[in-house]
């Protein structure tokens, strides 16, 4: 059959099981663009920024678990793109973008609006084309939605040159992948996984420690048989929160710079560390020299480049989690570890979350509370960065797997607000809070109109506290509170904000109007933003300062601190 090049691409994306792409059109990929009305299986939704495609096709991949499809024009549009696109690589999540490129004989001329997409972002894809002729796309395309969602998954980027879309040629569709470099170990090696159960049966202070993998995986019962079956309390990374049921009496939290303290310290006093799907970044060990140095360790994970990268392990295991966990649990045996659950216990109950908030002004872990009671911890939690992040991760319950998505590994501000549009358009049926700073929701507020055009009905918390909180929280630590441009004196008044938008706006000051507002917003059909003027000196607490160990935990606000850091 014959096609022009952008037919194809439309005709491709539909073999793949793609519903929906999150878009903006210009020049180089409008002959793209013009191809779609024939192709009503494609829904587009049109945004006003690059970058919250970006962050839309991650956001929906996330909850869906399939690969994010978001388009963009050349030049500026795909430069747009790059931080969506570097957010979908540090937290490895399947994407496949596609960038409109000039004209092929206009390539290295500096053209209008080119650009070196593919050398731009080859550092922040697991892998990208430029394709230079029609024939090529559906082979392409097969290859690009392979590579981004297995092994390790991540964003894989095709760029196609204006008049590649418009060339004639037969559309072939392959059956099959042929990528004779590219071959993920999905299998473990049954000798790693025989060592790994004879650490465990051994051990009388294992901790599991469950990362990104886990949910990627999908491998939830598995976790959860190992757990119960060996009687392993289990610690979460941030990425790893909700792969594990926060409500089981072996679930021990997450650890690290804003992590539970008991956390940590089980981390800390534990024998063997059995570390699935997680790379033990920075956040999670501090000084690495000083991070489990009583403990031998299992890491398992399906790229084997993260295998020995930060920290030294006994038994390394590459494949993927729901199969290692599958080959692991027939081999362990049943154990009892009741003295040391009892400690996970007494830690828990001596280095415990911030009590209630029993302050007369608003704070955020109260907000966040408050939202967990009136979803029932059901809801899909969608963040930014910076301290309602920590603070959302810390008190809501998540008592549903994948719940929550945040930028976690580049730590991109601005992602509450696509990032949470794309989960709602791939969680329908689900609500979706985003918890969004002040500052970060500014960044991207522009996709409010998005999602009135499109009905996306995502509830909005502001913590609006007038301030860049996690950078003013590290002035007050670091820098003799010595607050140098992070507070904001001209913030926009969110209510009438979000009317200009077309949108609900609540504004809540006084605790006693939390419980109702919340109500409001869930009833009402479209989105809402939530706007709650918070105190502008909260602090997140416990906090490990950056590249120090446990030894420099601060648990609260006190003088320990000044000891602490000299």
């Amino acid at each position: 059959m014959k096609m022009n090049g952008g037919q194809m691409v439309c005709e491709s994306l539909i073999r793949e099981g793609v519903d929906v792409i999150f878009g903006l059109p210009g020049g180089a990929i409008l002959p793209l663009y013009q191809t779609l009305p024939e192709f009503p299986a494609l829904r587009h939704i049109l945004v006003r920024h690059e970058q919250g495609a970006a962050h839309a096709a991650d956001g929906y991949a996330r909850v869906t678990g399939r690969p994010g499809v978001a388009w963009a024009t050349s030049g500026p549009g795909a430069t747009n793109l790059v931080t969506g696109i570097a957010t979908a690589q540090m937290d490895s999540v399947p994407m496949v973008v596609i960038t409109g490129q000039v004209g092929r004989a206009a390539i290295g001329t500096d053209a209008f609006q080119e650009c070196d997409t593919t050398g731009i972002t080859l550092p922040i894809t697991k892998h990208n084309y430029l394709v230079m002729h029609a024939s090529e796309i559906p082979r392409v395309i097969k290859e690009a939605f392979y590579i981004a969602n297995t092994g390790r998954p991540g964003p894989v980027l095709v760029d196609i040159p204006k008049d590649v879309f418009t060339e004639v040629a037969e559309f072939e569709y392959p059956e099959e992948i042929d990528l004779p470099g590219y071959k993920p170990t999905l299998r473990p090696h049954s000798g790693q996984v025989r060592r790994a159960a004879n650490l465990i049966e051994k051990a009388e202070r294992p901790v599991i420690l469950a990362g990104h993998g886990v949910i990627l995986s999908r491998a939830y019962d598995e976790l959860l048989e190992l757990a119960e079956k060996a009687q392993i309390p289990v610690v979460t990374t941030l990425l790893g929160v909700s792969g594990f049921p926060t409500g089981h009496v072996l679930s021990a939290g997450w650890p690290g710079m804003h992590g539970m303290a008991y956390a940590s310290l089980a981390i800390e006093e534990s024998d063997l560390l059995i570390a699935l799907g997680m790379r033990f970044d920075d956040r999670i060990t501090g000084d690495t020299s000083t991070f489990a140095v009583n403990s031998k360790k299992i890491h398992v994970d399906i790229d084997p480049s993260e295998i020995g990268k930060n920290i030294d392990v006994d038994v390394p295991i590459v494949g993927d989690i729901k199969l290692v966990l599958q080959a692991l649990n027939k081999r362990v045996k049943p154990l009892l570890h009741g003295d040391w659950l009892a400690r996970i216990d007494e830690l828990r109950r001596e280095h415990p979350l911030l009590g209630a908030d029993t302050s007369v002004s608003l704070e955020m872990r109260y907000v966040v509370q408050a939202i967990d009671e009136a979803t029932n911890g059901n809801a899909v939690i969608v963040t930014g960065v910076g301290q309602h992040q920590m603070w959302a991760a810390q008190y809501y319950s998540f008592k549903q797997p994948n719940s929550l998505v945040s930028s976690c590994g580049s730590g991109a501000m601005g992602y509450e607000v696509p990032g949470a549009m794309g989960a709602q358009v791939g969680a329908e049926d689900r609500v979706v809070w985003s918890v969004a700073g002040d500052g970060g929701f500014q960044m991207t507020m522009v996709e409010l109109a998005t999602m009135v055009e499109n009905n996306i009905p995502v509830k909005f918390a502001i913590m609006n506290n007038n301030s860049l909180g996690m950078v003013r929280q590290w002035q007050d630590f670091f820098y003799e509170k010595d607050h140098v441009a992070t507070v904001y004196s001209g913030n926009p008044d969110f209510v009438r904000l979000a009317q200009a938008f077309g949108m609900l706006g609540i504004r809540v000051t006084e605790k006693n109007q939390v419980s109702a507002a919340i109500e409001r917003a869930m009833l009402h059909p479209g989105p809402v933003i939530v706007d709650f003027v918070i105190e502008n000196d909260d602090n997140v607490y416990p906090m490990i300062p950056a590249g120090m160990s446990i030894q420099q935990l601060i648990e609260e606000p006190s003088p320990v601190f000044q000891e602490v850091s000299g």
